[in-house]
């Protein structure tokens, strides 16, 4: 009878346990997201994926909260594991089709219809001086600037030791400056 009484609590506990790490879990989806959207180079459907098989390896116990860092630092760091297998899986599937076919240029991007507010060219703008930074500089800038962590969690959620992290950091900040000073906004007589 003790035995079944042990069984039951403990029971009760992982469930509650689930239960609360599902509602956390709920509470930072549109970080997560948005943070799975930088992992993929800001392609929607790809994110979403990402962000799927992240909550099933939660759901399924394959990634497990060991309390070492935040829930969201210690989430975005699966995030961005999953966004890393998916990426190099991709990279054996195309060089696999290119071995048989030569892969066709993708099409330009539609131009901006002349109605496009100052804001979105300047997005425009500071997405493509991003772009031009290395994949390291992009996901700490992302994490500190847009996710509003530290640059210590964010050094976390990349897997890599705080210096390393701050040095990705400064450089990525000058490098983005730097950029953005020389690429001057529509509009401008430079």
């Amino acid at each position: 009878m003790a035995v079944e009484l042990v069984s039951e609590t403990t029971e009760t506990t992982q469930v509650d346990a689930r239960s609360e790490l599902t509602r956390e879990l709920e509470s930072l989806h549109g970080q997560s997201f948005g943070w799975a959207m930088s992992c993929c180079g800001w392609r929607r459907a790809e994110a979403e994926e990402v962000l799927q098989t992240a909550y099933l390896r939660v759901l399924d116990g394959h990634a497990r909260f060991g309390g070492r860092s935040t829930l969201r630092t210690w989430f975005f760091g699966v995030v961005r594991r999953v966004a890393g297998e998916r990426r190099r899986s991709q990279a054996i599937r195309n060089a696999a089709f290119l071995r048989f076919r030569s892969r066709e240029p993708e099409p330009d991007p539609a131009p901006d219809p002349e109605g496009l507010s100052e804001r979105a060219r300047a997005h425009a703008r500071l997405c493509a001086c991003l772009r031009k930074l290395s994949r390291r500089q992009r996901e700490v800038l992302h994490l500190v600037f847009y996710q509003e962590m530290t640059v210590e969690d964010a050094a976390a959620v990349m897997g890599l030791p705080v210096g390393t992290a701050r040095t990705h950091y400064g450089r990525g900040k000058a490098q983005l400056r730097k950029l953005l000073d020389a690429s001057p906004a529509e509009g401008d007589a430079r």
